[in-house]
């Protein structure tokens, strides 16, 4: 790492401005300490020369991909190089060991594909791009190679990205250690569909993130001996339970809300749901759709995702028929009662929502109006039923939807953790660990207050693997070391966490006083801390309190931050819900003894959630852990631009500069003497003969590879980045060489052996060989003559047959054409015969018909003639008798 270059008129600079960070420009003038700059903005800034930083004139336009090969290590430089790559669409780049990624606020696509997972594969750390495939690979080899575990902390700001790398990470995982070719839910894939269900009903717009994770999650993945996934689990801290009830303009309630109120028209019908401006808990904020988000698609596919975890059909219909009934549930309004301080559903409408919220809850809906408008004190003599106002009703109604939706994103995260398993004879697992990130909003409550400690908690873990315990080894070993400082946050966690006078030790106490309000806890507050450097008290508020983070100066308003802190269940709830119908609501709310509900009357979500964080702190301490920096460009969340000031203060607030410089000046690889020796041994076996010590043998063997640069402790052996790779790559090749040689002399070996099991195998086969082909040849001879014989059988048949068939085919044709003959001379003679009896019968016919013919014409010739003679006759006699007369 070069050093400071001096600055001399005319050099290219950077010198600081308070409204763009840093900006680049030219020296005009040097007067002592004071440096007078031209700056590309063309304003002209005069400056401390602390302020002014030397440009380096080789800079790639297109920066480094690690910030320690930097020239110039200082903070414009570091700026810069992120914002070249970020222009260019490198998101990624590597701050020695660790991460930083840019959330580019646009879909990259080929930076995450399986092309890009089988390229990082088994890659060096450093050999390719920039990328968490990287950073997750070399946490999986490391967990193989050496069996301990690895987790992999991904940190940032609400709206960096954290959500997003997590996934990415996941993703890798899954692949590396997933089974090829496997149908049906296995862990890998069980693992994957967490993540959209847990953001379905984890994740909310807000101000400054469309995705923001309203909950802390710790994945822990198992793996067996070969490196498969065995088991899984997913751990979560602190839903952020009052976005249910209350949203700021510009945000959104929880994803599953807006879904299910896209879900398909029968679905919509079923649970009786409409636009989601017409619900309370929706429509405090004017923001109902995120551009590009397809809701009723997130539907489905959050409804595969269960399918694929292992969550029946009838759990996911209780699952969506709950979150219906919170949104009915939030539109119940209260009115003043008939009785003083009592109240009733305002209207008919409020009815309606009423009757609807307790079919979906299956439960009587009188019960359900009088769990929310009264409470019964248990006294010793007798139980006395007390009425609530409308507004105390409100609150009631709100406490039942905040513990409905906690219980049910409880069971969610349980039934994931059910239905994956857990590995028991697992020996190694990989964490990841995304948690929300740092907050300050206008308005800050007891969430914001948890979630930062999360981030100082986190943070101080940071420093203590990156600063403190690297140095501290480095003291301890007595090696030469320049201390590099850097801002520790233990102050501030000792100022709210520390027993007994931290602030969640008195807000715990304050929760427990009967008549403590906020503004009591307030003054209890500025009473412990008014001499606390990192506690502040507003000049214009009663009950506020700043604490000066790490990552900046935060306000709280502490107005409900002790009801926020107590986490019981409304009496009447508990019983309301425990005997629903439906055994997925009463399985929400079981049944608790009178001794264990005694007991739990309070509970403190600050104590409960300080001792999951030590739980976490715990376990990231027991594996080797890898970071993630997440940056947020810009607070518009588009792409494309890149806010310098805003940037920087992150890069600040996460100790990216002092990683810069330890990862340049420190050792990162360190190992012990006899480990060293056991590995590199090989390099020069020459020096472990004798009987020198280890630290001798170590001094010589350093001497002999004539490595620079490195260090020797009390007990080990520190070396700067890079020079492990090299012995690495010294070593495999004193391997290689010997391999080869072991390689010739066995293959020798082999090859004689298989020579001689060859040839013997040869004449064996040979000998079978010749064997089959003289039988091939015998048998081929007594086939010829069996053929012969059988041609000559044949065809004697052939012509016998032949002879016989023509033979008798001959006689036939005689005996055809003589009877043929014999027929037809017969056939004559009848003809003739008959020819002449049909001409005899013909005459005689002829002559009878002619002989018939004259005689009737005779007779009638002679009938003809009679009568005219006798007609003749009688007319004469007719005329005599008339002459007589």
């Amino acid at each position: 790492m070069a050093a400071q270059a001096s600055i001399a008129v005319g050099s290219q600079v950077w010198v600081e401005d308070p409204d763009e960070a840093w900006i680049d420009g030219e020296v005009l003038k040097v007067n002592g300490d004071t440096i007078t700059v031209k700056c590309s903005n063309e304003k002209t800034v005069t400056a401390k020369a602390s302020h002014v930083h030397a440009k380096d004139p080789e800079e790639s336009p297109c920066g480094v991909d690690d910030m320690t090969k930097l020239a110039y290590l200082h903070e414009p430089g570091v700026l810069q190089n992120l914002k070249s790559r970020y222009d260019m669409n490198e998101i990624y780049t590597y701050t020695g060991s660790i991460l930083i990624a840019v959330n580019p606020f646009r879909r990259l696509p080929h930076l995450y594909d399986i092309q890009m997972m089988e390229q990082y594969k088994g890659a060096d750390f450093g050999e390719l791009s920039p990328h968490p495939f990287a950073v997750a690979d070399v946490a999986y080899r490391l967990m193989l190679n050496e069996g301990i575990s690895q987790s992999i902390l991904v940190s940032g700001e609400s709206g960096a990205g954290k959500t997003e790398s997590t996934k990415m990470i996941m993703r890798y995982l899954a692949y590396m250690g997933g089974k090829a070719a496997t149908e049906g839910r296995t862990v890998e894939k069980q693992v994957l569909q967490s993540n959209p269900v847990l953001e379905a009903f984890g994740n909310a717009k807000t101000v400054r993130n469309n995705n923001s994770s309203r909950f802390g999650k710790f994945v822990e993945i198992q793996f067996d001996q070969k490196g498969r996934i065995s088991g899984a689990a997913v751990r979560t801290y602190l839903l952020e339970r009052s976005r249910v009830c209350q949203i700021s303009e510009s945000e959104r309630n929880y994803h599953c809300f807006y879904m299910i109120c896209a879900g398909s028209p029968e679905e919509r019908e079923k649970y009786k749901l409409g636009d989601p401006s017409t619900f309370h808990y929706l429509n405090q904020s004017n923001c109902y759709k995120i551009d590009g988000l397809d809701e009723s698609k997130e539907y489905l596919e959050t409804r595969k995702a269960m399918d694929i975890i292992g969550i029946s059909s009838e759990e996911q219909e209780a699952i969506f028929r709950i979150v219906a009934a919170i949104l009915h549930l939030g539109n119940v309004e209260f009115a003043e009662g008939d009785d003083v301080d009592s109240s009733k559903p305002k209207n008919e409408k409020s009815m309606f929502h009423l009757r609807t919220a307790a079919e979906l809850f299956m439960c009587d809906e009188k019960a359900l109006e009088d769990s929310l408008c009264k409470r019964i004190i248990v006294t010793r003599d007798e139980n006395i039923v007390k009425t609530l106002d409308a507004e105390a009703a409100k609150g009631s109604r709100d406490a039942l939807a905040k513990t409905v939706y906690s219980r049910l994103f409880d069971w969610l995260v349980t039934k994931i953790n059910n239905s994956i398993g857990q590995d028991p004879t697992s020996k190694c697992l990989i964490g990841v660990l995304d948690i929300y990130g740092f907050e300050s909003f206008k308005t800050n409550s007891f969430e914001q207050f948890c979630i930062n400690l999360t981030n100082e908690k986190l943070q101080q873990h940071f420093n203590q693997h990156v600063f403190k315990m690297e140095q501290e080894e480095y003291t301890k070993e007595e090696i030469d070391w320049s201390y590099i400082e850097f801002v520790d946050n233990q102050d501030i966690l000792d100022l709210i966490d520390k027993k007994p006078g931290g602030i969640i030790a008195l807000l715990d106490e304050a929760c427990m006083l009967p008549r403590s309000t906020h503004e009591t806890f307030a003054q209890k507050l500025y009473q412990t801390f008014k001499n606390h450097k990192r506690f502040v008290k507003p000049k214009l508020s009663r009950s506020d309190f700043t604490i000066c983070h790490y990552a900046g100066d935060v306000t709280y308003q502490t107005e409900l931050f002790l009801d926020k802190n107590k986490d019981y269940v409304i009496a009447e709830h508990q019983a309301l819900l425990g005997a629903s119908g439906c055994s997925f609501v009463s399985g929400l709310f079981p049944l608790l003894s009178d001794d264990s509900s005694k007991s739990s009357k309070f509970s403190s979500i600050g104590s409960r959630f300080k001792q999951q964080l030590q739980s976490l702190l715990e376990t990231l301490s027991s594996t080797e852990p890898h970071y993630i920096r997440c940056v947020k460009p810009n607070s518009l969340l588009k792409p494309a631009i890149f806010e310098n000031q805003n940037v920087l203060q992150q890069l600040r607030c996460g100790g990216v500069m002092e990683a810069i410089r330890i990862s340049c000046a420190g050792y990162p690889t360190r190992r012990t003497f006899l480990e060293f020796i056991d590995r590199f041994g090989i390099l020069a076996p020459d020096v472990l003969t004798g009987s020198s010590d280890e630290i001798t043998a170590v001094r010589r063997l350093l001497e002999k590879v004539d490595l620079q640069g490195y260090q020797v402790g009390k007990t080990k052996v520190f070396l700067r980045s890079g020079q492990m790779a090299e012995l690495d790559a010294r070593r495999n090749e004193v391997l290689g060489r010997s391999a080869n040689l072991i390689q010739r002399k066995v293959r020798s070996f082999l090859a004689k052996k298989s020579f001689i099991a060859l040839r013997r195998s040869a004449v064996q086969i040979q000998t079978v060989c010749r064997g089959e082909l003289a039988r091939r040849v015998y048998q081929g001879l007594r086939r010829e003559a069996a053929s012969l014989k059988i041609q000559t059988r044949y065809r004697m048949h052939n012509a016998r047959k032949a002879y016989t068939e023509l033979s008798a085919s001959a006689l036939t044709i005689q005996s055809s054409l003589r009877g043929m003959a014999a027929r037809k001379e017969i056939h004559f003679r009848r003809q003739t015969r008959a020819a002449i009896i049909i001409q005899t019968r013909c005459r005689q016919f002829l002559a009878r018909l002619d002989y018939s013919r004259t005689r009737k014409a005779a007779i009638t010739t002679q009938c003809f003639w009679r009568g005219k003679v006798a007609r003749k006759e009688l007319r004469k006699l007719k005329l005599v008798c008339l002459y007589v007369t």
